[in-house]
């Protein structure tokens, strides 16, 4: 019998990808990567059987990439998926996996995306390709996607192209790629057309079937909350405040460095709060769950392997700060409360760009989570009162308080003062540390930034119809200074070989630094970096979050241009870049964007 694999490193799979694994945080491969990985190494076809968020994408994903050779630009993978959606997602991951590949580049293909820019990327050369049915025929017949170097072909969720009746369109393709090709088919339902395919265009398969555990306790309440990441800590830090059942919670990030990072910031709010990762050895991490138990702690911040096996009765919240990239993650964080019948609260904060992640984790548990409402400024000062006054009401009914009267009456005494005005400035003296009152900071407060809710914009007549203002010029670069600054260029490691556009940038950084759209300047896009114009007065931490922020999977590495680029660049629209002049319209035809020409039409394909 077969020894179970509980590690990535246990798969014969090469030093890059395992180093990629380890600074995502993957460290035990869920069981149908377990299952699916070792057959697809040893060049076996795989028939897999298995809901979605069963972490399959990584399952035929990683031993693809062990068997691209980077040097050949040409398509070695191929994975047809049924929406552009999923191609999307499939592609970012692939581009997470092979981080440290240097060379790698993947290439989604989609109906309602630019021909031209495929057209485009398709010329400069790609290792996997991830595309729709219809888009990837397109290509086929244009001659413009060749596969004959293809090695691996990957039929993702094989039932839901059925399903849309585009099962003809992937035999098609399946009979333009090479006979010795390895193939893995996955399906979340097996019915006969799906065999009948699996039969017809498969060697000998390996069959596996994993049944999700997507099965959530039915005492633990499940909350969301969407709201950009760098708001993430404040978020974070109300809801442990105004919580009336808080005793203990287990906070979830992806990375064994950001463990160590949001539990130093917690301590620094007063917190009781402790890491715990991979890196730490047992005696370490048992002495933190000891901590736990004994209230000596309050929170512990962790990655999902670290986590496994806890089981504390007083841990009454799990908060997955960082939303998980599956359900099966989701499901395993959320079990470390509502333990053995008790109640039990489980809060995700969702990004706006990541609520794809959010309803897949909702149709595969078959469980709505509900909406969380941040608490106010005031919410949060009047919990904040509450709490005083119970513990001075304490003190009252439980100490002598003989001296103090004493004390107190000298003073009352001495600077002619009325006993409250002293209870006043005593009560300011105790809370000085910890403000009952929270500060204003002249900014909108974040509960309206998390309410979810979309700014209510007039009727698209108003709009088309609303006179230019006179004073355009002046508004237009009026909004060119932020917080009494002006902008200043700055370098990002992310351009067009990255598929950035300037609305990936403009997003990431509007979402993560929470600095509008309006402050953001001129983008210019180039092969391997952009420049991009920025308020010149941004804090340290806005830099830092800035710096670790990703766009289509690459760091923006943010930094200040030199003197010699902003000398270049400055006023100069890069290609892509804001502002450029829009591209010639490509005539429509079915559906497609083509340029013309006698193709020959056929049905709109995703």
């Amino acid at each position: 019998m077969t020894a179970p694999i509980e590690r990535f490193d246990q798969l014969d799979l090469q030093a890059p990808i395992l180093a990629a694994l380890a600074e995502i945080g993957y460290e035990t491969p869920s069981p149908i990567q377990a299952a699916c990985i070792p057959h697809l190494l040893a060049g076996h076809d795989i028939l897999g059987e298995a809901q979605t968020g069963t972490g399959k994408t990584a399952a035929f994903a990683l031993p693809a990439l062990d068997r691209v050779d980077i040097s050949k630009r040409n398509p070695q993978v191929l994975v047809l998926a049924p929406t552009r959606e999923l191609a999307i997602q499939v592609s970012e991951a692939f581009q997470r996996y092979a981080s440290k590949m240097p060379g790698f580049h993947v290439l989604p293909i989609y109906g309602g995306q630019s021909m031209v820019v495929q057209l485009r990327q398709l010329q400069r050369g790609a290792h996997v390709i991830v595309g729709t049915p219809g888009r990837v025929m397109d290509h086929i017949e244009r001659k413009s996607l060749n596969l004959d170097g293809l090695s691996t072909l990957v039929l993702d969720e094989a039932d839901e192209m059925l399903r849309m009746g585009f099962i003809d369109d992937v035999e098609w393709i399946l009979e333009h790629t090479p006979k010795e090709r390895q193939t893995a088919l996955f399906s979340a339902t097996m019915p006969d057309a799906i065999r009948r395919v699996a039969h017809r265009y498969l060697r000998d398969p390996k069959e596996v079937k994993i049944k999700a555990a997507t099965a959530t306790v039915s005492t633990i309440r499940q909350r969301f909350l969407q709201i950009a990441g760098v708001h993430k800590l404040d978020a974070l830090t109300r809801i442990l405040e105004v919580e009336d059942d808080f005793d203990a919670a287990i906070v979830f990030v992806r990375t064994k460095t950001a463990t160590v990072e949001l539990a130093e910031k917690l301590e620094a709010r007063g917190y009781a709060a402790a890491c715990l990762n991979g890196d730490m050895t047992q005696q370490l991490r048992e002495r933190v769950i000891e901590q736990l138990k004994n209230k000596t702690l309050d929170i512990v911040v962790a990655t999902d392997v670290a986590a496994r096996g806890i089981d504390v009765p007083r841990v009454s919240h799990v908060i997955n700060f960082d939303i998980p990239y599956d359900t099966e993650a989701y499901v395993h964080r959320i079990g470390r409360t509502g333990r053995a019948g008790r109640a039990g609260n489980a809060i995700l904060f969702v990004a706006p760009r990541e609520t794809h992640l959010l309803r897949q984790i909702e149709r595969a548990t078959r469980q709505p989570i509900e909406l969380l409402k941040l608490p106010s400024r005031e919410a949060v000062a009047d919990k904040r009162v509450a709490a005083f006054r119970q513990q001075v009401a304490e003190v009252l009914e439980s100490e002598d308080l003989s001296f103090f009267l004493d004390v107190i009456a000298g003073m009352e005494a001495q600077h002619d003062t009325e006993i409250h005005e002293i209870a006043a400035a005593l009560a300011f003296l105790a809370q000085k540390d910890r403000p009952l009152q929270m500060p204003e900071t002249g900014r909108p407060d974040i509960a309206q930034l998390a309410s979810g809710k979309p700014e209510a914009r007039p009727p698209r007549d108003a709009r088309e119809a609303r006179e230019p203002r006179e004073n355009r010029g002046e508004i237009l670069e009026r909004r060119r200074d932020y917080a009494e600054g002006r902008l200043a260029r700055y370098r990002i490691d992310v351009g067009r070989e990255h598929m950035a556009s300037p609305k990936d940038i403009v997003g990431a950084i509007a979402n993560e630094a929470g600095i509008e759209s309006r402050f953001i300047g001129q983008i210019n896009l180039f092969e391997d970096y952009s420049t991009v114009e920025l308020p010149s007065d941004l804090s340290n931490d806005t830099i830092q979050i800035l710096r670790r922020a990703r766009v289509r999977q690459q760091p923006l590495n943010l930094r200040l241009a030199s003197p010699e680029e902003a000398a270049r660049e400055r006023g100069r629209p890069g290609p892509g870049g804001r502002g450029a002049p829009p591209k010639k319209p490509f005539r429509k035809e079915g559906g497609f964007d083509r340029p013309g020409g006698d193709f020959k039409s056929r049905k709109p394909k995703p």
